[in-house]
């Protein structure tokens, strides 16, 4: 017994059609334009057969004369078959440029929806400078320069410009040390260091 069932679904529509037609309608490949009023043939064939309904029938033409595949093949030279898949005619200019038409605006909104939807590259974001933190310079004190030790020009004493009470300086070590002379006996001189000790000295051991 043969089913009843409706067919609902476009492409289960479609799919027999591709089986009861196969010369009008192509599955696969290149299609064929076809039939103009070809819906009313359709209609009338498929009248007695329970699986569709003309609405159906009509969404599922419409979906297949609107396809690229379909639109790309009504072109100068093609002809028109009917549902046996016979010649019925060559196309019009007019609608092969109604066809080409609705086939660039499809490829229009598809390459335009694909742009949407396609993940946008992130922007490359520049590398934060981390501020290094300076180290605060201490300054130090200068240090004060030291105070040079003022220059003094000694001059070897001779003995005849001793005298007593002159002040003098007596060389002990490295550094002269004044004094006054207390006494002179001949060659020995009599000193008296600033630090209160008295000392007996050549003239040649006195600065002036």
């Amino acid at each position: 017994m043969e089913s009843t069932e409706k067919l609902t679904d476009t492409n289960a529509i479609l799919a027999y059609l591709y089986e009861t037609f196969p010369l009008c309608f192509i599955a696969e490949g290149e299609t064929k334009p076809l039939k103009i009023g070809l819906f009313q043939d359709l209609a009338e064939r498929l009248a007695d057969d329970s699986k569709v309904s003309k609405t159906q029938l009509r969404v599922a033409l419409r979906r297949y004369t609107s396809s690229w595949r379909y639109l790309k093949c009504v072109k100068a030279g093609a002809q028109r078959v009917n549902l046996d898949g016979k010649p019925c005619g060559e196309l019009e200019q007019e609608h092969i440029d109604h066809a080409q038409a609705m086939l660039k605006e499809s490829q229009d909104k598809a390459k335009a929806k694909r742009a949407a939807l396609a993940p946008k590259p992130a922007a490359k974001k520049a590398p934060k400078k981390v501020a290094v933190p300076q180290r605060a310079k201490t300054e130090r004190p200068a240090k004060p320069a030291p105070k040079a030790a003022p220059v003094v020009n000694y001059v070897q004493a001779q003995l005849t410009d001793l005298t007593k009470k002159q002040r003098v300086n007596v060389k002990l070590g490295m550094t002269p040390v004044a004094g006054v002379i207390t006494d002179i006996n001949k060659e020995d001189i009599h000193v008296q260091l600033d630090s209160g000790l008295t000392i007996k000295v050549r003239a040649e051991h006195i600065l002036l």
